[in-house]
């Protein structure tokens, strides 16, 4: 039975990671880019990002998976999140666009923290706004920004799980299963041991990566 329940937890596992990776490999690039904006001069870009990112942070996760799922068949009449594929990619924009907001929120805070004059130094040596960016400062905001981004990635470890709201089989689906087939309960309390694991990795991961980025101290 034990191996039975770690093979079925195993292929929710996968699942889990598979949502967890797609959402940084799209979120943290996406974060950047709303990031600029947020910061933007022009007010009528920053403005309409801003409250964008208030209404993303102020409402729950789970709310914004249900209002995604679901709105669009509302709207249009007609679901655009067909089959357990549909589901998995409902998910994974509500991921992608929640986190890329909270993300945005610490590079904005990473960028905002170098002083200026390191702005007007580069330009001094004649380079151009990009290359200050890229040789001075993104290197000195990535070692800011570590600790703040390897916290909200490690709650997206967790937070995979909401994803069964709207049916997604990931890790905790497969081990609630077992309730209702078997009677037993102890494999939802497994499960326990796969994120306990994984976040284990992860926060030896951030801590060597803090070490590697300590020269600018």
């Amino acid at each position: 039975m034990f191996l039975t329940v770690t093979l079925s937890l195993l292929e929710g596992f996968l699942s889990t990671l598979k949502l967890f990776g797609l959402t940084l490999l799209f979120s943290i690039p996406l974060g950047l880019f709303i990031c600029f904006g947020s910061i933007n001069k022009l007010k009528i870009i920053r403005f309409p990002i801003r409250f964008i990112i208030w209404v993303i942070r102020g409402t729950p996760l789970m709310l914004q998976l249900i209002v995604i799922y679901y709105g669009p068949g509302l709207i249009l009449g007609t679901s655009i999140w067909n089959g357990t594929s549909g589901r998995f990619i409902a998910a994974l924009v509500a991921f992608v666009i929640n986190y890329a907001c909270y993300f945005s929120e610490i590079y904005r805070g990473g960028i905002l923290s170098i002083p200026q004059g390191q702005y007007e130094a580069g330009k001094v040596l004649g380079l151009t706004n990009r290359e200050i960016f890229t040789k001075i400062i993104l290197l000195q905001v990535t070692k800011r920004i570590v600790p703040p981004m390897s916290n909200e990635i490690i709650t997206l470890v967790k937070d995979t799980s909401l994803a069964r709201i709207i049916s997604v089989y990931e890790i905790i689906w497969n081990g609630s299963a077992f309730i209702k087939s078997d009677g037993i309960i102890w494999p939802l309390f497994y499960t326990g041991a796969f994120y306990l694991l994984f976040s284990g990795v992860l926060t030896l991961f951030f801590g060597w990566l803090e070490k590697k980025l300590s020269f600018f101290k």
